[in-house]
C-alpha cells in the first residue's frame, strides 16, 4: 500500500473485493513483469488487507471494522434491515408500482463484501451453469483454490450428518446424485487446534500478491471514471478521499470490479452505455425459517461450537431454488426473535430462488443528482413476475418438509425477506457470447467495443442463479485475468 498515486501502470483494477483480488493474484502469478494498482474506495480495516471481519478475534475491533465499512452517510432510519458491515441506497430503491429493492445493500472497505460474507462456494447446476463458458468446470476449480474452499470443515460437528440424513430423506427423491443434500463447501480453513478462519479478499491475493513490488493498493480512492482515448481503456481518474486531490493513472487495461451496483455506475459516469448496462438487474428471493432438532442432546461446547456444520441443498432445474442449513447463530440475518436463545441444537434454514431475469428489471443512473461519493445517484426499477411468485410458494413448500424432517419449527410459517437481503445482486454488466445487445462483456469479461476495459463481479453473471454467486463470479474472474495475461505486451503501456 502507498499513499502516492503512480502516474503509469499496465493494469489498474477498480475494486479490491474477491474479484478484483482474482486480477492481482491471477496476474502477479502469470505476469510479475506488469505494474498492477487496485483502488479502493474505502478504508483499511485490518492486516493483512481483505481479511474477513470473522476473524478479529476482539469484538470491539470486529464492530469497528464493520462500521467502517459502512459507507460515507449515516444510516437511514426507516426500518430497513442492514447487515453489519453494509450500507443500504438512501433512496431510489423503489419506483411507484414496483417491488424494488427495499435492502439494496453495498460494503465500502478493502476487501468489499468479502470481508463480510458468508464464505458458502457452492457451484452451479442446470441452467445456473453458463453455456458459452466451455472451460466454466476449470476456472470453478481455479476459483476454489483462490477462494480456499472446503466442503468438508465442519464434518465432525455433531449434528452435521444427522442433520443431512433427515435433509436427504425429505428432499432427494428425483434428484441426480450430484445435487442432493451434501456439506456446503465454505471458503474456510479449519486449524489443528480447532480454530477456523474465513477467506475474505486477503486469501484471493495470497502471497503472490502481497509479495509482488510490482502490485499497489490504494485505500479511500475513488475512481470517478475510466479514461476512454480513441475509443479504448486508457487509465482511470481517481479522488484520494482523504483530501480531496484528483489524479490521472494511465493504464494499458482497466478493470472495474466495484460490485453489481456501482461498475455500472462508473462505466455511466465514463459515458461507457452499452444497450445493456445495469439491465438484466436480478437478486436472490429469499425464505428464512428456523427450527429445533428433533430427539438430540444438547451438543458440547454451547452455542459457539460448530454443533450443525453447514448443509446445502443444491439447485434444479425442477427445484429452481438453493437451501442453506446452518447453526442458528451462523446466520447474516435474524432469523428469529432476540429472546429465542441459540443453543446448538437450534439450526436455521434460508432458501434462495432464481429470479425470472428481464430486461425490464434495472438500474439507472442520474446525472442530474449526486449519490453520497459524489457519483451519478442510483435509481432501481425490480418487480417480481408470476413465475418468480410460483418458485417462492416452491420454495416455502420445500423449506416447511425441510423443516418438519429436522425438527420443530420455532415460527409459524417461513418468512420472506424484503427483496435486496440476499447481496447477492446480479446481471448487470452481463457477459454474452455476442455482441448482440443483451450483454456488456465478452465472456473474458472485455467491454464490448471499449478494448482494454474489463468488467467483474457478480454483474458479469448472464444466467438465472440461486446459488451463492461469489465462486461463479471469481471463476469469470480468472478468465478475464488470464485474457490480460495473454495479451498484454510489456510494451503496451
Amino acid at each position: 500500500m502507498t499513499k502516492d498515486f503512480p502516474a503509469c501502470v499496465d493494469v489498474a483494477v477498480v475494486g479490491s473485493g474477491p474479484c478484483g483480488a482474482a486480477y492481482a493474484r491471477i496476474l502477479s502469478e502469470q505476469r510479475p513483469d506488469l505494474d498492477l494498482a487496485t483502488f479502493e474506495v474505502g478504508p483499511l480495516l485490518a492486516d493483512p488487507p481483505g481479511l474477513h471481519v470473522k476473524n478479529i478475534a476482539d469484538p470491539d475491533e470486529r464492530q469497528r471494522a464493520q462500521l467502517r465499512s459502512q459507507g460515507p452517510a449515516p444510516a437511514p432510519a426507516d426500518g430497513r434491515l442492514a447487515r453489519p458491515g453494509t450500507f443500504l441506497l438512501p433512496d431510489g430503491y423503489q419506483n411507484p408500482g414496483e417491488d424494488g429493492l427495499p435492502n439494496a445493500a453495498m460494503s465500502s472497505n478493502v476487501g468489499g463484501m468479502g470481508a463480510h460474507w458468508t464464505a458458502a462456494c457452492p457451484r452451479p447446476g442446470g441452467s445456473e451453469r453458463i453455456d458459452f463458458v466451455p472451460d466454466l468446470d476449470e476456472l470453478l476449480d481455479e476459483a476454489e483454490r483462490l477462494l480456499g474452499v472446503d466442503a468438508h470443515a465442519f464434518d465432525d460437528a455433531p449434528f452435521a450428518a444427522e442433520v443431512r440424513k433427515r435433509l436427504g430423506a425429505a428432499l432427494d427423491t428425483g434428484r441426480p446424485e450430484e445435487r442432493r443434500v451434501q456439506p456446503m463447501p465454505l471458503a474456510v480453513r479449519r486449524h489443528a487446534d480447532g480454530r477456523v478462519t474465513w477467506s475474505g479478499a486477503d486469501v484471493v491475493y495470497g502471497e503472490a500478491t502481497r509479495a509482488n513490488p510490482r502490485h499497489t493498493l490504494h485505500p479511500e480512492a475513488l475512481v470517478t471514471q475510466v479514461l476512454v482515448e480513441e475509443g479504448r481503456a486508457a487509465g482511470v481518474l481517481v479522488r484520494d478521499l482523504r483530501d480531496g486531490t484528483e489524479h490521472q493513472v494511465r493504464a494499458a487495461r482497466v478493470v472495474v470490479a466495484a460490485d453489481a451496483l456501482r461498475t455500472p455506475q462508473l462505466l455511466w459516469a465514463s459515458g461507457v452505455r452499452p444497450p445493456a448496462l445495469g439491465r438484466y438487474l436480478n437478486d436472490q428471493p429469499q425464505i428464512v425459517y428456523a427450527v429445533r432438532l428433533r430427539d438430540v442432546q444438547a451438543a458440547p461446547g454451547g452455542a459457539a461450537a460448530p454443533s450443525s456444520g453447514v448443509s446445502w441443498v443444491p439447485y434444479t432445474d425442477d427445484e429452481p431454488f438453493h437451501g442453506q442449513v446452518m447453526q442458528l447463530d451462523a446466520s447474516p440475518v435474524p432469523l428469529v426473535g432476540d429472546d429465542v436463545p441459540a443453543p446448538g441444537s437450534i439450526v436455521g434454514l434460508g432458501w434462495f430462488c432464481v429470479k425470472d431475469v428481464r430486461a425490464e428489471d434495472r438500474v439507472t443512473f442520474d446525472d442530474t443528482c449526486d449519490d453520497a461519493y459524489g457519483m451519478p445517484a442510483m435509481r432501481i426499477h425490480y418487480q417480481l413476475t408470476e413465475r418468480d411468485h410460483a418458485s417462492l410458494d416452491a420454495a416455502r413448500a420445500a423449506v416447511r418438509r425441510a423443516a418438519d424432517a429436522l425438527g420443530d419449527p420455532l415460527d409459524d410459517a417461513p418468512r420472506t425477506l424484503a427483496l435486496g437481503a440476499s447481496l447477492h445482486y446480479q446481471g448487470t454488466v452481463r457477459s454474452g457470447p455476442a455482441d448482440d445487445g443483451t450483454s456488456v462483456c465478452d465472456p473474458v469479461g472485455q467491454v464490448w467495443d471499449v478494448p482494454g476495459l474489463h468488467v467483474a463481479g457478480n454483474g458479469v453473471i448472464p444466467t438465472p442463479t440461486a446459488c451463492n454467486p461469489t465462486l461463479t463470479s471469481v471463476a469469470l474472474a480468472v478468465a478475464g485475468a488470464r485474457h490480460i495475461a495473454r495479451t498484454l505486451p510489456l510494451e503496451g503501456r
